[in-house]
């Protein structure tokens, strides 16, 4: 099942809503191939099954460039940017675009490092990037400007952030999200929306944003039109981070299974597109 719309711009609750894409992804299955990190495998992955899709971690290049082509989406994660990894990452890449597979990239630290900048640089001019999920720095970095970024951490309040991702969507041709304490996503030709959904404690867990790519993964497979499937996944993933709250826990580890448990659990407000709102 796909979940068609007629226009990219002007969300409203007639052509955005979650419930019924959230029952897209759940009935499609989407094979999601996830090429990420260590440190946040576990949860990519169970963030892909929680949402109702098909997670395989396949990331040695003789596996990976079969697998995508029988998948729905590919996630490139550049958490590990080993020579071996950075070349599997293209290979994959390049089978998706021939597949026509969307390709959600998160460029992991760029601005951080060279060879963090130089490889997503790479990924975004040599493939057909479907989406870029980074946070505000990595989009800065991306686009051109000053993006400060600490090992793999956005820092400082990047004001111009709104512009940044407009930027780098329009050369790149994806949609961006620029995820922070509020998340924006830069559709190709504009405009951006500004998502009110989350919660502070999101920013407490490492992998969150891991999730989130995962998350515009999953739903970019299976609902037809990027830039909707994106828009609703973020809007998704936040108030998942919100649910989480409502339940006891006493830190960031058991905010991390409440967080899990949100997301397979969902059941969004009536009102959840009015979180939605265009800022440029």
């Amino acid at each position: 099942m796909t979940w068609s719309y007629d226009t990219v711009v002007g969300v409203t609750d007639a052509d955005l809503d979650l419930d019924t894409a959230l029952a897209a992804v759940d009935e499609a299955a989407p094979l999601v191939n996830a090429i990420t990190n260590d440190v946040t495998v576990t949860d990519v992955a169970n963030a892909v099954l929680e949402w109702g899709a098909l997670p395989v971690m396949s990331d040695d290049r003789r596996d990976a460039v079969e697998m995508v082509a029988g998948a729905e989406a590919l996630l490139l994660n550049t958490g590990d940017v080993s020579e071996t990894g950075v070349e599997t990452m293209a290979a994959t890449g390049e089978s998706a675009d021939e597949h026509g597979v969307p390709v959600v990239l998160d460029p992991v630290g760029a601005g951080a490092t060279t060879v963090r900048s130089e490889t997503a640089a790479r990924l975004c001019a040599d493939l057909d990037v479907a989406v870029v999920k980074a946070n505000r720095g990595e989009v800065a970095a991306l686009a051109g400007a000053e993006g400060a970024v600490r090992g793999v951490e956005s820092v400082g309040d990047h004001a111009d952030a709104g512009e940044h991702a407009a930027a780098l969507a329009a050369e790149t041709g994806a949609t961006v999200v620029a995820s922070g304490v509020t998340d924006l996503v830069a559709l190709p030709d504009g405009p951006v929306y500004e998502v009110e959904a989350g919660h502070p404690s999101m920013g407490e867990v490492v992998g969150t944003g891991c999730m989130l790519g995962a998350t515009c993964a999953a739903f970019a497979g299976a609902i037809d039109g990027t830039p909707r499937a994106v828009l609703a996944g973020v809007l998704a993933f936040g108030l998942a981070g919100e649910a989480a709250a409502d339940w006891d826990y006493r830190g960031p580890g058991s905010y991390r299974v409440n967080l899990h448990d949100a997301v397979a659990g969902l059941e969004p407000p009536a009102d959840a597109t009015e979180r939605i709102e265009q800022v440029e």
